[in-house]
């Protein structure tokens, strides 16, 4: 039982990290509710404090609503589910282009490895 954090990170951080990443797959829709702050440290198997942590930061966000006495909800304001899709694509990208320009690559490089890596996968 729980999960498997990396040590260079903060846990709380990479639950966010985590159940940000659902709403954007669409795992995790508009008004649907989280399990409780006692469920979900069972789930990943760390302290309550940790995931209480990790809504308030997620209400920070304006990611997901805590209700009084029901609970913690997905937002259903899709333009902060928009935003946040595409700052996790920005999150990617930027780190792929680090990568990228770390080995020594040009910009153009990358485009036009994009570009085949994209055609390889459209042709199946």
């Amino acid at each position: 039982m729980g999960e498997e954090f990396q040590a260079s990170k903060p846990i709380y951080i990479q639950i966010v990290d985590k159940i940000n990443q659902q709403i954007a797959r669409g795992e995790l829709l508009p008004g649907n509710k989280l399990p409780s702050v006692r469920e979900m440290a069972i789930q990943t198997g760390v302290n309550p404090n940790t995931i209480q942590r990790t809504y308030s930061e997620l209400e920070r966000m304006e990611i997901v609503e805590t209700k009084r006495g029901q609970g913690t909800f997905v937002t259903e304001n899709t333009n902060q589910i928009k935003d946040l899709k595409a700052k996790l694509q920005m999150d990617i990208i930027e780190a792929f282009f680090n990568n990228m320009k770390e080995l020594g690559f040009s910009e153009e490089e990358m485009v036009s490895g994009l570009q085949f890596y994209i055609k390889g996968k459209r042709e199946g």
